[in-house]
């Protein structure tokens, strides 16, 4: 499997502005021929002769300038064009574009040289806000193919308000030498822009040609000088193409903001030392999918008045819309074994979330995002320094606070519902299968809200992988919903295991690589026994079921090694089922092997760390970044974190406290990768409505939004980036412009581990290694009967192993399932969907030191696995978890 081929989604054929002015491209050994003028006529000195405009404008000439009055009330920017085709355009060759511009009222005139016919792409692309005042802009490219009939335009439409549009002195000048690309990257001292743990790692990367230790000083937000050192050279970074050296500061640690490190003559950008610096990004992070909603009005009181919108396809013009949606047309190159595709049915696929920048919604990216989300939630049933608190109720902006359910579980379910609706329905072809994705079926240009979309929909042909991701989504939700809502958790068990036993009916039924030429990415996978191993995995733990133990036991992943240096991806997710295993409470044999593994997974990224002078777990073997690299670097974030989990080691949790350096600013290009957090944080991701970069009424991504980041696949790239980023070294392969959708698209597959991340990281509070309670417990079933009262009899044994008397007790847990406590005896019980609560009575309120006591309960446990549960709280504070004799 090529894990380097990270990503196809989410590919725009429509391109976005390059900075006006700046950020001119690179021509790479480009034979240049005698600069030439492409455009006729482009003074207006004859006139408007060789140009020509959409049937809504009428070309005037006014005090030798083309002005048209541009109409209100247009939806798209290419409602209204003016423009000039037959434009002449050589493969390699360097061209300068520019005009200048005027409007009676602030307006964006979108200014292209641009393919005639589908799929329209873009060589280049201004975007200048005008007003009264004539303003000039221009930006160099080299063309990326050869044409006679390219065209120059300016797309006009998209405005509320009517406007007149005045153009004058157009000009393409070809045979020009482009000068270099070279990105702004601000001071050569780079450090995390948000902010360090007090008691965590704290270091910082400069970048200098010194060969011997330079000098480091520590300024508070005063100016003080309060730490100093000498820094320590790592010789050249590959990755980046630099000479650097690190700076360690981590011996400080009183909290401050304003600080700012010195070195090599120069200053860092300002930071702070911030007990629980990450928990308005674990908010943000986990908030940004309720504006990626798709079928129902986003709340702009809820998600902040910029990103409220009307609902996306949900069959109201111009949608064409989600609610019947019918399939392809019968396609050999999509067919089933063989044979051409398509079905006679429709589906109501409305709601789920949006990708990434586009409208497509794909399930096998869905699949793993949802399932990560998920996974934010369920460590908080067994890892020690989880707080449930911050996932409760309440704690997100979505509109079903206050309901008695977790906010993060109210925003899975809207992905949930989505996957359900995409399995084929009884009766059908393939039935019990899920179609691999719905999206339009042609791509959309930049800008285009939801809501404005005009294309017609289609589902695409079925997939094991997608159906099997269906199947460990599904499963997994079916435990966490069985205590809030046991009809949709077994909607959703059902739906697994049809879509299980489907996906062995049809066991390589693949999504082909050719279905991403129009509308939407392939997503296509070569390989999908790791699919198999981790809905096995779900399955299992969901259901304890034999069936899927001994699945686990035949894959070639349960004892393989599947924790990749590259990290995994919606592409390779054998290390979700390992790392699944290995943290939910089971009786699987060969628990403790998968525990031991993914600390050895872990141990290895700690190796590849501590060669990195930047401080992120990501180093390639073959030097490439992936598409998405960000999100690899991510990902192996959470199997540090996890690891950290499973042993308590601190090692562990100082790798993933340290690796959010690099996403935070400590990187090459001195860059944030998240939009909101830095004083330089991308804010120009690629999407068709967080387009600001284009249309000034429209906002950049919300707070929270992590960019794909550095791919330096050349193969990969987007028409930008083959402009700006050719010859970077990996690092630098990347551009904060929303047409570079290889580099900086948003995902909701990137965002998911971004969540984890930040809630592991503010589960860590100041950075304090943490110290066990003075407490032990021990569970044990004694018995359970099935039948129509099924049911079992559990006891608790509480040892206060402190030299201090606890007045007063409670003892908390959640359960992994479906498990209700219907009665008990010596505590008074309380439960909460899946957490309960046993509370000391009044003649045992008393836990003296050494004391051991015990109460016990009947349970109900409904109709999946009865897992013990492995994580007890003593008033809050986890015990060690002891054999019950």
């Amino acid at each position: 499997m090529n894990l380097n081929t990270v990503r196809y989604g989410g590919v725009a054929c429509f391109l976005a502005a390059l900075p006006v002015a700046v950020g001119v491209p690179t021509s790479q050994g480009a034979a240049q021929a005698a600069e030439a003028q492409q455009v006729s006529n482009g003074s207006f000195d004859d006139g408007t002769a060789g140009w020509w405009a959409t049937g809504n404008l009428e070309m005037q000439l006014v005090a030798g300038q083309l002005c048209v009055d541009v109409p209100g009330g247009t939806t798209n920017p290419w409602d209204a064009i003016v423009g000039q085709s037959d434009i002449t355009l050589v493969e390699g060759e360097g061209y300068a574009f520019s005009f200048g511009g005027s409007a009676s009222s602030p307006a964006v005139a979108l200014g292209l040289v641009q393919l005639p016919v589908d799929p329209y792409t873009q060589f280049v692309a201004l975007a200048p806000t005008l007003g009264p005042e004539q303003t000039t802009v221009s930006a160099n490219f080299v063309a990326s193919q050869s044409l006679e009939t390219a065209q120059v335009v300016f797309q006009l439409g998209g405005q509320a308000e009517s406007w007149t549009f005045c153009l004058d002195d157009v000009s393409l000048l070809g045979g020009v030498e482009p000068p270099a690309y070279e990105p702004d990257t601000g001071s050569r001292v780079r450090v995390n822009q948000v902010g360090y743990l007090p008691y965590g790692p704290k270091r910082a990367t400069l970048v200098t040609d010194a060969s011997l230790a330079v000098p480091w000083e520590l300024f508070d937000g005063n100016g003080q000088s309060v730490a100093s050192g000498q820094s320590e050279p790592k010789g050249l970074d590959a990755s980046a193409g630099l000479t650097v050296h690190r700076i360690d500061f981590t011996s400080y640690n009183s909290v401050g903001e304003g600080y700012t490190l010195v070195a090599d003559g120069e200053t860092s950008l300002p930071f702070g030392i911030v007990a629980n610096a990450y928990g308005q990004l674990r908010h943000d992070a986990l908030s940004f999918y309720y504006p990626q909603r798709s079928g129902v009005v986003i709340d702009g009181s809820i998600a902040g008045e910029a990103y409220g919108r009307p609902a996306g396809h949900v069959d109201v013009s111009p949608n064409l819309g989600d609610g019947a949606v019918g399939c392809q047309p019968a396609d050999f190159s999509q067919g089933v074994y063989g044979e051409p595709w398509t079905c006679a049915y429709t589906l109501d696929v409305r709601g789920g979330w949006y990708d990434a920048g586009d409208h497509g919604k794909y399930v096998v990216n869905g699949g793993i995002s949802v399932v990560q989300l998920m996974m934010v939630y369920e460590r908080t049933k067994s890892a020690v320094t989880a707080r449930p608190e911050s996932l409760a109720d309440s704690t997100l902006r979505i509109p079903e606070q206050g309901n008695g359910v977790p906010d993060i579980l109210d925003e899975v379910r809207w992905e949930l519902e989505f996957l359900l609706a995409m399995q084929v329905p009884a009766g059908q072809p393939l039935a019990g299968m899920a179609h691999h994705k719905v999206h339009d079926n042609q791509w959309t240009g930049l800008p285009l809200l939801p809501h404005l979309d005009p294309n017609v929909r289609e589902l695409h042909r079925p997939s094991t992988a997608a159906t099997l991701n269906l199947a460990a989504a599904a499963a997994q939700g079916a435990r966490l919903f069985a205590s809030f809502d046991a009809d949709f958790a077994g909607r959703l068990l059902t739906a697994a295991r049809i879509a299980w036993d489907a996906a062995h009916t049809y066991p390589l039924l693949l999504a082909p690589a050719a279905d991403g030429s129009s509308g939407g990415g392939p997503y296509d996978d070569t390989d999908i026994s790791d699919e198999i191993y981790w809905a096995a995995a779900e399955l299992y733990l969901t259901t304890g079921d034999d069936v899927f133990a001994a699945a686990l036991a035949s894959s070639p992943h349960h004892t393989g090694q599947v924790f990749l240096p590259v990290g995994f991806s919606w592409q390779y997710v054998a290390p979700l089922g390992r790392m699944q295993l290995a943290t939910v409470p089971n009786g699987l044999d060969g628990r403790e092997q998968a525990r031991a593994s993914v600390l050895a997974g872990a141990d290895a990224l700690l190796a590849d760390q501590a060669t990195q002078a930047f401080g992120h777990p990501y180093a390639p073997s073959d030097g490439e970044y992936a598409w998405g690299s960000n999100s690899q670097i991510l990902n192996n974030l959470v199997v540090l974190g996890t690891a950290y989990d499973i042993s308590g080691a601190t090692r562990y949790r100082d790798a993933v406290i340290e690796g959010m350096d690099y996403l935070l600013g400590r990187n090459a290009l001195n860059q944030s990768y998240v939009t909101g957090y830095g004083e330089r944080a991308s804010e120009n991701q690629h999407s068709r409505w967080y387009s600001k970069q284009l249309n000034p009424e429209l906002p950049n991504p919300p707070r929270g939004t992590v960019a794909g980041g550095p791919n330096s696949l050349v193969s990969t790239w987007d028409p930008i980036a083959q402009q700006l980023l050719v010859g970077c070294a990996p690092q630098f392969c990347y551009v904060d412009d929303i047409g570079s959708w290889a580099t900086n698209e948003l995902t909701i597959n990137w965002n998911a581990p971004l969540a984890w991340v930040a809630a592991f990281l503010d589960d860590q509070g100041d950075g304090k290694p943490y110290a066990p309670a003075a407490c032990e417990v021990a569970y044990r079933v004694n018995g359970d009967w099935t039948g129509s009262d099924e049911g079992f009899n559990a006891q608790v044994w509480v040892t206060n192993t402190s030299d201090t008397t606890v007045e007063g007790w409670t003892v908390s847990w959640a359960f992994t399932g479906a498990q209700q406590v219907q009665s008990g005896w010596s505590a008074s019980y309380s439960q909460a969907g899946s957490n309960v609560q046993a509370s000391n009575l009044a003649w045992n309120r008393s836990l003296l030191p050494g004391e051991t006591l015990t109460f016990g309960f009947i349970g109900d446990m409904g109709e999946l696995a009865n897992t013990d549960p492995e994580l007890f709280r003593l008033n809050g504070q986890p015990c060690t978890l002891t054999a019950a004799e």
